[in-house]
């Protein structure tokens, strides 16, 4: 046999056992008469699903099969449950483990730990989530900047190579307690501080152990270019996969470059290094109010910058930087700035920075808003939504095929103004970008929610509709199929997914989550139990 027709023929073997009869054959589970997207991205066809034991276990023309229960799934698509590639749940998924907002979107499986934070202590974690039970498949990364907290704490502080061999077993630690590889948050304490080869001797370190990484890079906005530049040569040089978190271009002054900082990601795949990208559909993003801080003046966390906010000249060198960064992005004031939670005062959420200024009495001058900024971040700080992207250049990284979707959010608890991608994401995909605007076909938009996630995350036996796969199942109408959740009224779960099944279970039913909590831990390859 010619080695190189072994993918081809094996490629056959697969397809012809996925359409022979199962005659006669039991299923705890049946699902008939469905358009059956498979998840590799090939057009739909007409069949059944059998499952069994919480897998897959025959498709095709299953009319003599048996089964315990049975859907019809008439007129409707079948497809592999989604696979959030980006979440942020280590504690929220406790307060609500049936993960609602996750399950109403499709969603059977999410990897957490993004953006360098992580739980502490990811052997505990799993196990909180397993004897927990969740509605959702967790899998995690481990994050640096978790790491280089609990290895040197906050401060910006020069890594010596004690410290760098002490946070390289924390990462080897955690990898074989079952993390997927590593994240960085290369824009939050304390890893924007690290050096670039501190960065490298951890993934090393991941990709020893089987692991991607995973990297909100150093800048999203005026200095985007150099930091793809950079996450690239951190896979080059560790030898990893990279996957480029909430691909984005941010802040007036850079809407429109997505045609030049996608073309780094193609260049380097030319040139063989597997580097990929996930996008949240909107053109806003979601993070804490403490970013608007110059890096210098975040040393230390908190308590630190509390200190330095009440030495008058420290505080004029903080408002003079901000200053500087408005305008280097181009925003007169920050009206573009909306506090999604604001626990010292909750009649500020849903309001941006401006409004804020104005009920506190102040001038409508950027630098009185500042001083309403660091009035809040001394309070506590808050979580924040910034209207800083471009539609074209969403649509632009939504047409590129290495790309994911990745929702950047917890579980929801009905609390605050947030970002209505945690509700949304995928249904907005399907109902927005597919269904309406044909910007992608709807085969296209589930191999990338699908199998091209499981793919790069390893996760072996997710991401299709074949034998064998875990019966991880959403069953949806795409022509209903549309995300409520807006900016102003968020917490709406997503309409038009009638069924959700993880590991076989039934979860959503006939449109309503009926309680049932069959997620599991999805462990990394290099895990030792």
């Amino acid at each position: 046999m010619h080695t190189h027709l072994f993918p081809t023929i094996l490629l056959s073997a697969i397809t012809l056992a996925a359409f022979t009869p199962a005659l006669a054959q039991d299923f705890d589970l049946l699902i008939r008469n469905g358009r059956i997207i498979n998840g590799t991205g090939n057009a739909w066809f007409h069949g059944d699903v059998g499952i069994k034991d919480g897998k897959i276990l025959a498709v095709g023309n299953l009319q003599q099969g048996a089964a315990t229960k049975t859907i019809d799934a008439k007129g409707l698509a079948v497809a592999p449950g989604f696979i959030d590639v980006h979440g942020h749940i280590e504690g929220s998924i406790f307060q609500r483990p049936t993960a609602d907002n996750f399950i109403y979107d499709g969603v059977t499986s999410i990897i957490t730990g993004n953006c360098g934070g992580s739980a502490d202590n990811l052997a505990e974690f799993f196990r909180k989530i397993d004897s927990t039970k969740t509605s959702i498949n967790v899998a995690s990364l481990v994050g640096h900047n978790t790491v280089r907290r609990l290895a040197v704490g906050l401060a910006d502080k020069s890594i010596t190579p004690a410290d760098q061999q002490k946070m390289d077993e924390l990462l080897d630690k955690a990898m074989k307690d079952g993390a997927v590889g590593m994240s960085t948050g290369l824009i939050y304490l304390p890893g924007m501080y690290s050096k670039t080869e501190e960065v490298v001797s951890l993934a090393k370190v991941a990709a020893k152990n089987g692991g991607v990484y995973a990297s909100h890079i150093r800048s999203e906005g005026n200095k985007v270019a150099e930091a793809i530049e950079e996450a690239i040569a951190i896979g080059r040089q560790a030898n990893i996969p990279v996957q480029v978190s909430h691909f984005k271009v941010a802040g007036k002054a850079n809407w429109g470059r997505s045609a030049e900082t996608l073309a780094y990601i193609e260049k380097a795949r030319r040139e063989g290094y597997d580097v990929s990208i996930d996008q949240y559909p909107y053109t806003a993003s979601s993070t804490n109010l403490n970013t608007q801080l110059p890096d210098w003046a975040q040393s230390g966390g908190l308590d630190s910058i509390r200190i330095r906010l009440k030495e008058e000249a420290t505080k004029k060198r903080i408002v003079a930087d901000m200053l500087a960064n408005l305008k280097r992005n181009k925003y007169k004031d920050y009206s573009y700035a909306v506090v999604a939670r604001f626990e010292s005062d909750s009649n500020y959420n849903g309001k941006s920075i401006s409004e804020i200024n104005r009920i506190k009495g102040r001038k409508a001058k950027p630098k009185d808003e500042i001083l309403t900024v660091l009035e809040m971040i001394a309070a506590g700080g808050a979580q924040m939504i910034y209207h800083s992207m471009n539609e074209e250049d969403v649509r632009h990284f939504m047409k590129y095929p290495n790309n994911m979707v990745g929702a950047d959010a917890g579980v929801a608890t009905g609390t605050g103004v947030p970002h209505p991608r945690g509700y949304g994401s995928n249904a907005r995909v399907l109902g927005k970008y597919v269904r309406e605007e044909k910007l992608i076909t709807l085969e296209e938009a589930i191999r990338r929610m699908t199998s091209l996630a499981a793919q790069k995350f390893r996760l072996a036996d997710r991401g299709l509709i074949l034998p064998g796969m875990a019966a991880d199942i959403v069953i949806f109408d795409p022509a209903t199929v549309t995300d409520k959740s807006t900016f102003t009224q968020p917490h709406q779960f997503s309409e038009g997914f009638r069924y959700v099944l993880v590991n076989g279970q039934v979860v959503i039913e006939d449109g309503k989550h009926n309680g049932t909590r069959s997620g599991m831990v999805l462990f990394g390859n290099a895990h030792k139990p």
